[in-house]
């Protein structure tokens, strides 16, 4: 999809992806992950995502990324978050919003990104450990998707400045959602990925198991049959 049809979609307010309430697959299966307190999550192409906040209530600091500045400017406000906006050094395109979420005695810090995500750097993102993808990957046509799993892996592992295979085991392990449906009866996005596609995308690189699949929808198609998935990828 075009950097244009997402402005278009923000303007319009055509956001159905956009959810009220945070995903339960991700309540549910989060401690899969096993992270420790004060982890980077990253969340590529996060919207204004409710779940980062729910990731950030677990102790976790998040960074994520997002293609259209209103997103961003939308959830630091919808959530009461004072920010602080700085430009890249060096691509004036990039801006970089940041704020504090007070839960509880601790302090986890939002760092959300406007930018084409391509045009990041594990040097910019800084480390990670662990993704969580629930809306970017369902979110691009299948001729990008293989180059978008292998920028998610340089973000999230850092292995453009390793020279060892070893350097591998280090990507941080991912939560991955996808839907599966009949794509002959709907357009994308969000497109349908199966199983095979996951394992094409990821399996050079990751071990994948999928954790979980249930039921759900589609805003658009309220009638198409749709399958939610809740992969882990380590």
């Amino acid at each position: 999809m075009t950097p244009e049809f997402w402005h278009k979609r923000w303007q319009e307010k055509r956001i159905g992806f956009n959810q009220s309430a945070v995903n339960s697959l991700l309540v549910n299966y989060f401690d899969q992950l096993d992270l420790s307190a004060g982890s980077r999550v990253f969340v590529p192409l996060c919207g204004k995502s409710i779940d980062m906040v729910w990731l950030a209530a677990q102790g976790c600091d998040v960074v994520g990324v997002e293609l259209v500045e209103t997103a961003v400017q939308e959830f630091f406000a919808e959530q009461n978050i004072q920010s602080i906006v700085s430009q890249h050094a060096e691509n004036p395109d990039i801006k970089c919003y940041q704020g504090q979420l007070i839960n509880g005695e601790n302090q986890q810090t939002i760092t959300l990104w406007v930018a084409d995500i391509f045009a990041l750097t594990s040097t910019d993102i800084g480390t990670i450990d662990a993704v969580y993808d629930k809306a970017a990957l369902i979110a691009l046509p299948a001729d990008m998707r293989t180059k978008y799993s292998e920028q998610i892996r340089q973000l999230s592992g850092n292995v453009d400045k390793v020279e060892h295979i070893d350097s591998y085991n280090k990507v941080a392990p991912q939560l991955l959602i996808t839907l599966e449906y009949d794509q002959n009866k709907k357009d994308g996005p969000p497109f349908s990925i199966n199983h095979e596609q996951v394992q094409q995308y990821y399996g050079s690189h990751y071990q994948i198991c999928e954790l979980s699949s249930e039921p759900s929808s589609i805003g658009s198609a309220p009638n198409l049959k749709v399958t939610e998935h809740i992969w882990l990828l380590k």
